[in-house]
């Protein structure tokens, strides 16, 4: 059964940091590319970051510098390190197998696609 199950969402002030994780089961790491979404109320499913299978990294201008992307293969894990943390990136953020547009909000293509989608992890940076 494949299952990607995030942990690490939280409260935090401005300047701060979380760390994101997914829990990959049910695929390996060379069968996908890996991603991170977010959906801020109002905002389209954005994504944030991505991992591809040969270990190429991408992060988008709001992040860069920022985040950092990672994954460990003998764990099944992908993390999202966030520091420097801002008002605007608190949303509820995705861990993803599939790349998507993004004009759809990240519920909708969760929904019909269970198993490459976690189910979200809330991230609130607020003073």
């Amino acid at each position: 059964e494949v299952q990607l199950v995030e942990s690490g969402g939280g409260s935090v002030r401005p300047g701060g940091s979380l760390r994101l994780s997914c829990s990959v089961s049910g695929f390996t790491f060379d069968d996908s590319d890996m991603y991170w979404y977010r959906q801020a109320p109002g905002n389209e499913c954005e994504m944030v970051s991505s991992i591809s299978r040969d270990g190429t990294t991408y992060y988008s201008d709001s992040v860069k510098g920022r985040f950092t992307i990672s994954q460990d293969n003998a764990k099944n894990t992908v993390d999202l390190q966030m520091q420097s943390l801002k008002l605007e990136d608190t949303a509820v953020y995705y861990c993803a197998a599939e790349d998507v547009p993004g004009d759809e909000p990240c519920t909708k293509y969760r929904d019909t696609a269970l198993d490459a989608w976690g189910q979200g992890t809330p991230v609130t940076v607020s003073s």
